[in-house]
């Protein structure tokens, strides 16, 4: 099954690579990894996603847990309360218009993204939404018009009340 772990950890060089060092030991995949500051200076916020049963994800954080630079985690797929969360990942996506000018502006127009770049040859979209989405906006594009793709990674959040704070 696939989780969201999101991780408040200390802003300090090497955190990043322990995390990774950590999953590679223990031959686990990330599938997705998203890191930047908090609001407080000091903390970083990473979000990454993988694959694995409930003892496998539950073997991950309580390694995680150990990391001496891990402040708190939330495992966001975990029903705690029935806390729900919402996920987003931001892709560009680098498309040969051609003669398929109009067809591409209107998929862009159904997917609600955005072209921030026209030349004479390619339309560079902005689309933003769940991973799935953006696959499915992928799918829909003919193969040989895509030029290029960069995902961010998923960022996630908890709905409501629930917050990972200090």
């Amino acid at each position: 099954m696939r989780h969201i772990i999101s991780i408040l950890m200390e802003n300090e060089s090497g955190a990043l690579s322990r995390v990774a060092g950590l999953f590679s030991a223990r031959g686990y995949n990330i599938e997705s990894l998203t890191v930047a500051p908090t609001e407080d200076g000091s903390l970083s916020r990473m979000t990454l996603v993988t694959h694995g049963s409930d003892e496998i994800i539950e073997q991950i954080t309580k390694q995680l847990n150990k990391l001496i630079d891990v402040v708190k985690l939330n495992d966001l797929n975990m029903n705690q309360g029935n806390v729900n969360h919402i996920e987003r990942e931001m892709m560009l996506i680098k498309v040969k218009h051609g003669s398929l000018r109009d067809e591409v502006s209107r998929l862009v127009d159904i997917f609600r993204g955005r072209i921030i770049d026209v030349d004479e040859h390619s339309y560079t979209v902005e689309l933003t939404g769940t991973s799935d989405k953006l696959d499915a906006f992928i799918r829909a594009l003919e193969t040989d018009t895509i030029l290029e793709t960069v995902r961010s990674g998923v960022m996630g959040i908890c709905r409501g009340e629930g917050a990972l704070k200090l």
